[in-house]
Order: structure tokens, then sequence, then C-alpha cells
């Protein structure tokens, strides 16, 4: 419900939603009137950096927040409501402002396949709050599709959980959490370019890589209940539109 306008109390009215200011400065009272809002906007926050480019099992991070992307997409111009794109990586790749039909979301879906971050330098979540802060004065559902390596977003976080409804979609790769039984390897970190190698066998090796991604998804999900958002971890490996319509009727 969002206001429209004051007018003059009428018996019957509720007591509830009347503008005390405005009874005050004309000696008689008058009432606050709502009017529903039907038309939503949805702004998809999407994480384009290097580090989605990642996946052992059936789809690539990319991949996923792709299809789960153009999901929202549809399902918004279904509904006749509003969609917007914000891409990032360390910083704005490219913003497509909120329109309705289905060309738009053509337009979307071509982005989201073909769109790639002009440098490797890493993955900044707050920089994507801090935009959608500044250009989004109306309240929307804005989603953050993004595997959350970043850190340090909880103020801009805080404040667009108050302007606006704010969902979390973490992608995850099982390979993120455990590492795979495959020797002696070499990994590259695909944002930063650098190289090490990696005793995979090492049961030490194995468990401190197990509790570093138990601790930073502990701490995404402190971020976003502290915050007052919600936050989903969806895997690469699993049915993600049966978790999407759980997660939504649960709400």
């Amino acid at each position: 419900m969002s206001f429209s306008e004051v007018r003059e109390y009428t018996p019957g009215d509720d007591v509830k939603v009347i503008d005390w200011n405005v009874t005050a400065r004309f000696s008689h009272p008058y009432v606050k009137v709502f009017e529903e809002e039907r038309e939503l906007t949805v702004i998809l926050l999407v994480d384009v950096s290097a580090s989605s480019l990642f996946g052992t099992q059936e789809r690539l991070k990319r991949e996923l927040i792709t299809e789960i992307s153009a999901v929202f997409s549809f399902s918004a111009v279904t509904n006749n409501d509003k969609v917007g794109v914000i891409f990032f990586s360390h910083k704005i790749e490219k913003f497509i402002p909120p329109k309705k039909g289905k060309s738009h979301v053509l337009r979307i879906i071509r982005e989201l396949i073909a769109l790639e971050p002009s440098t490797s330098a890493g993955t900044d979540i707050k920089v994507a709050l801090d935009y959608l802060n500044n250009i989004q004065k109306k309240r929307t559902i804005a989603v953050v599709l993004s595997d959350f390596i970043s850190t340090s977003y909880e103020q801009p976080m805080r404040l667009a959980a108050k302007k606006h409804d704010l969902i979390g979609i973490r992608v995850c790769d099982p390979a993120d959490q455990e590492l795979p039984h495959a020797g002696l390897i070499e990994v590259m970190d695909a944002e930063t370019q650098s190289f090490r190698w990696i005793d995979t066998e090492d049961s030490q090796t194995r468990t401190v890589y197990r509790k570093s991604f138990d601790a930073h998804r502990q701490y995404c999900y402190q971020t976003f209940r502290k915050c007052g958002a919600t936050l989903l971890d969806i895997w690469t490996n699993e049915d993600y539109v049966k978790k999407l319509q759980g997660f939504f009727k649960g709400r």
C-alpha cells in the first residue's frame, strides 16, 4: 500500500489512519488515503565476474545465474511488471533500466548470454548495492545473483533492505565445498590470475578448504539476517526450479 492523499474524516473511517499533523493544522480531523500498488518493479543484480566461470557438475555458475535471471525476467513480464538488470563485477559493467514487454526481456537475455566483464579484477557486492541505492528510489524487488565471494557489503545492504525487498541467490558448486580427490594439481584464481599447487589428498588441506567454505557461508547468512534480507543457496547440480518454488511459497 502506498500513500495517495489526505481527505476530511467521515464517520466510519478507521481512527488509525488519522493524519494528526494535518488535523492539528486545520483543527478538523483528516485521514490518510492509501492505494494498493499492483505494478511491481524487479531489479536483478547479476554477477558477471570471472569467478562465475566455474563449475564441475551440470553447468557453470554463470550458466546457472543466466537461467535463474531468465526465469525471473519472464515471470515479471508475465505478471505485467517491469524488470531491469545491473550487471557487475568489481564495478558496474552495464545497467538496463526497468521496462515491460517481451522484447525487453529478450534484450536482457541476450545481454545475460553475451556480456563479458571488462577485466577480471574481482567481485564487489558493495558496488552493486550502492548503485541500486542511488538509482532506484521507488521500492522494488531486488535480487542479487552471485557466488558472494566478496565481503564488507553490510552497510549498503542494510540500506537496500530498508528500501527494497532484497533477496540473495548464492550460486555454489560442490567443488567450492569439497576438494576432489585428484592428487597434486595446479589451480588458478580466475579473478587474480594467480597460480598455486594444491595436494588434494592432504587431509589438513581438505579440512582447511571445507572450513573456509563453511565460514564464508556463515558470514553471508549472518550479514543478510542482520540486514533484514533473505539469502538462498542454489547449487549447480540441483533442480533450481523446485528450490525457487519452495522458497517463494514459504515467503
